[in-house]
């Protein structure tokens, strides 16, 4: 359990990362990282990826990751899972990558939820699973996660993975609309052709107790349309 003065540096770390400083934040997680922070760690692991204040070393970042991702810190398993796909900083290791992104999962992180998702939907080097990969979605885009917001739409749509509904669709293609996705707007515009008058109700009443649920209340409503009579 972190102390109250290991809070401190880290919300200072933070805000001096936050105003660019990144040589002051650096200092304050390499310490902390090396005493065994899992989220200076991670925080450390992310200035290597992204070159902030260091030069980029994918090696470096997947190094400091994997020990935070080893202490459960969700975000870094996720990073750790997507950097053995892709090969950064490793050879590519499919089976640590999977490894990664189901503990990531478990944690409801929803990089690992949507990156697991694509990977099972896609079959890249592992069985296409689209049940698994629709529930997946789902578990991201309940969480607000837009891109699975979008994804879970199209499935609904198509009847990929889950049962085909048109409400459904209607629903998460919808919410993830309001965030300029404009594949899931012209995919909505397809599926609101289609539906009835009754259908588009329960699909408007249903958006209302979502939009809430996952906080999109306060976005743009892109494509709302009311039933028709």
């Amino acid at each position: 359990m972190m102390s109250e003065q290991n809070n401190l540096e880290l919300e200072q770390a933070r805000q001096a990362y936050t105003q660019g400083d990144f040589k002051k934040a650096r200092d304050i997680w390499e310490t902390q990282a090396e005493a065994g922070t899992a989220e200076a760690q991670a925080w450390l692991g992310s200035m290597y990826a992204n070159g902030d204040g260091v030069d980029v070393d994918n090696t470096t970042a997947l190094a400091w990751y994997e020990k935070a991702a080893h202490q459960n810190h969700a975000m870094a398993q996720a990073n750790v899972g997507a950097m053995y796909f892709m090969g950064q900083g490793s050879e590519k290791n499919v089976s640590s990558a999977i490894k990664w992104l189901k503990a990531a999962a478990d944690n409801n992180d929803v990089n690992g939820l949507f990156n697991l998702a694509v990977i099972y939907s896609k079959g890249e080097d592992v069985d296409e699973d689209q049940e698994q990969a629709a529930e997946l979605y789902r578990k991201a885009a309940e969480q607000g996660h837009y891109p699975s917001q979008s994804r879970l739409g199209y499935m609904y749509a198509h009847g990929q993975g889950v049962e085909k509904d048109r409400i459904l669709a209607y629903l998460w293609l919808t919410l993830a609309s309001q965030h300029g996705i404009g594949t899931a707007l012209a995919a909505l515009e397809t599926v609101v052709k289609s539906m009835s008058s009754e259908e588009k109700a329960m699909g408007a009443t249903l958006v209302e107790q979502w939009r809430n649920k996952t906080g999109s209340d306060r976005m743009q409503v892109a494509l709302n349309p009311t039933p028709s009579n």
